[in-house]
């Protein structure tokens, strides 16, 4: 006789309790469970795909009582002035919207650009609005939309770039490095994409391993694009090897 087993599969999403940093009430937001959150591949800029449930359409939280929207890097305690600015800008045209459960394509782009304008109007930490540009640009990447891909890339950079003015870097920081040469050579900047993949590699100070290897990697790809667009090769570049 035989035993059929089933095999219980768990759900994908689990719900977590926020407390609004706004309005202080608490709400409810989805996330994917940790042992599904291996991604199949992921892209060069850090985009990653996933088999089912992909993380990134709950990375932003809504409140469904004010409409403060925000991630996990978001301010934790707003001042009054930032209170007032949300208040004026978004929270008294506020009409209550629900994402807690699953979030479809559409549903997740709308909670970052929500996120993108909450932090915008209230002078969020400019990495914050950095991630959501650049999440911005992945959603339509999913999608095939090209045009806004690149249109929220450049945004992205711009940000990016501001971080690096505000904070300078540090040894520990080469990732930032790496991402403003990347996303200047996914939106055509050839010579600029040279400079910074040049910084990572070649400043003894950076010690990340990973980084000065995706930037070598990414080094060999620009130079092979720029040679198939006929485009002069900047001089440290004129040897294929990158260092």
């Amino acid at each position: 006789m035989e035993r059929v087993v089933k095999t219980l599969e768990l759900e994908p999403l689990y719900q977590i309790k926020i407390s609004c940093p706004l309005c202080e009430e608490e709400f409810q937001t989805s996330r994917v469970r940790p042992s599904l959150k291996k991604a199949i591949r992921t892209d060069s800029d850090f985009c990653a795909y996933y088999k089912n449930e992909n993380p990134d359409f709950y990375v932003v939280r809504v409140c469904p009582h004010c409409g403060f929207t925000s991630t996990e890097h978001s301010t934790v305690q707003l001042s009054d002035q930032q209170n007032k600015l949300f208040n004026n800008k978004i929270g008294n045209r506020w009409q209550s919207r629900e994402y807690s459960g699953h979030r479809n394509w559409e549903e997740a782009l709308e909670t970052y650009k929500l996120g993108l304008l909450c932090a915008q109007v209230i002078g969020e930490k400019e990495r914050v609005i950095a991630s959501l540009l650049q999440h911005i640009a992945w959603m339509y990447r999913y999608q095939g939309n090209e045009e806004q891909e690149l249109r929220f890339l450049k945004f992205s950079l711009d940000s990016y770039i501001r971080v690096y003015e505000l904070e300078g870097v540090g040894a520990n920081n080469a990732k930032l490095l790496y991402l403003i040469g990347e996303l200047h050579r996914r939106t055509g900047n050839f010579n600029e994409a040279v400079r910074w993949f040049s910084r990572v590699i070649n400043d003894t100070k950076i010690m990340d391993a990973a980084m000065i290897r995706a930037s070598r990697e990414q080094w060999a790809v620009l130079r092979e694009q720029m040679l198939a667009k006929d485009i002069q090769l900047p001089e440290e570049m004129q040897d294929a090897s990158s260092s």
